[in-house]
């Protein structure tokens, strides 16, 4: 018969509290540290100074035009993400750096509660569960003779680790950079829209402006004559 037991107030208030603290400000710092880690930038307004306008509107028209425009995928005929994830180098990069942000973090919190909160028991689920999900409740706590329904401190991390979507997405937006499953997704090749990735290229090149760089260097180079002459 499984054993019921009485969890001290001190667990909850030193370790099933600032655990769950410290997962949801890492995941909010992931967020923000994945953003800056980025390769891509927003698109400069006024690029493309060094062409004339006519060859600044045929690059443009080469790379966003709808018939065979480079940025412009038909559908379905989207291009396979791994191939053209190693046929762009800033994609790789941008997916190591993605994957470095995931696991380093993962990593240094998991040796923190295993080398912190081994052993607990934090928590008690308050509905009765099978034996099927002992193992995963009871990480870290070998003993079959507790009920399953409490949760050890190991487990709650993991649990923490996985069921905070919910949260980020209210706290950072729906594409925020804490979603480890859709990462791991990403990983593998699946989950990966590249048709909705160069359609946001496209549609950041549509909208830059033209400006000549040329007559303003001949008004400087005549201001500057001037000023020597005079």
């Amino acid at each position: 018969m499984a054993e019921d037991l009485v969890l001290d107030t001190a667990i909850r208030d030193w370790v099933l509290i600032p655990l769950s603290v410290v997962m949801v400000l890492i995941g909010i710092l992931r967020h923000f540290v994945s953003k800056l880690m980025r390769s891509s930038q927003v698109p400069d307004a006024k690029i493309g100074s060094e062409f004339t306008f006519r060859s600044f509107r045929a690059r443009r028209f080469y790379f966003s035009n709808e018939e065979n425009g480079l940025l412009h995928v038909p559908k379905g005929q989207a291009p396979n993400p791994q191939a053209q994830m190693f046929s762009d180098p800033n994609m790789a990069m941008d997916m190591m750096k993605k994957n470095l942000s995931m696991i380093i973090p993962q990593t240094l919190t998991f040796a923190w509660v295993n080398f912190f909160f081994s052993g607990f028991v934090a928590a008690k689920i308050p509905f009765p569960l099978t034996q099927r999900f002992r193992s995963m409740l009871q990480n870290g706590i070998d003993l079959s003779t507790v009920d399953v329904s409490y949760v050890s401190s190991r487990s709650w991390y993991f649990l923490n680790l996985f069921g905070l979507r919910g949260l980020f997405s209210l706290i950072l937006g729906e594409d925020n950079a804490t979603d480890d499953t859709q990462r791991m997704m990403q990983m593998s090749g699946f989950g990966f829209d590249p048709t909705k990735s160069l359609g946001a290229e496209k549609d950041s090149l549509d909208i830059v402006q033209h400006d000549w760089a040329l007559p303003k260097f001949e008004q400087r180079a005549e201001a500057v004559l001037r000023k020597v002459l005079s």
